[in-house]
């Protein structure tokens, strides 16, 4: 079994926000593979689905909790399956890098990412990870610029080029 785990904050307020931009390509992701609608599972704090890929089952999962705190979803439904650190893949966005890039990386370390520090510290170390580009325009305040909403162009941008790229990485980093 492979797990794969989104990182975002869950409420509708986070909606459309850089933060959440990995939540937005699951909507994109479950569209075009058309594997079942998200449940929330409470023992997990997160919601769940599963997909067939490559013959085998996939879990995918939202964790309902602030992305410092998404170390206890992927923890508990670890241990509850017996997935194997090298089956789980953590997504999430980085302000380092250029708008939409995109970087897998089986190694790597937390830089500033409170949320992957909080996975290190309570978890593992090395576990894959695909990094999305937020940027950072230093004229707003790293909260303000993480939690802004997406212009109508940047969205186009996303669902034409950036989706598409990211579904062939995912697809290719099991």
């Amino acid at each position: 079994m492979k797990l794969i785990v989104w990182l975002g904050n869950p409420w509708n307020n986070y909606e459309d926000t850089k933060h959440n931009v990995w939540f937005m390509f699951l909507d994109y992701f479950k569209n075009i593979n058309k594997f079942d609608d998200f449940k929330f599972e409470s023992k997990f704090k997160a919601e769940l689905s599963s997909w067939i890929y490559k013959w085998e089952k996939t879990l995918l999962i939202k964790p309902q909790t602030f992305m410092n705190l998404s170390w206890d979803s992927i923890i508990s439904i670890t241990n509850f399956y017996k997935i194997d650190i090298n089956d789980v893949i953590v997504i999430y966005d980085d302000l380092s890098m250029d708008f939409w890039k995109l970087r897998f990386r089986d190694k790597w370390s937390a830089w500033w990412h409170n949320w992957i520090k909080s996975i290190i510290k309570h978890f593992w170390e090395n576990f894959k990870r695909i990094k999305i580009g937020i940027w950072f325009n230093d004229k707003f305040e790293v909260s303000d610029w993480v939690l802004s909403k997406f212009s109508e162009e940047e969205i186009i941008d996303l669902n034409n080029d950036v989706f598409k790229n990211t579904n062939i990485l995912l697809t290719q980093s099991f």
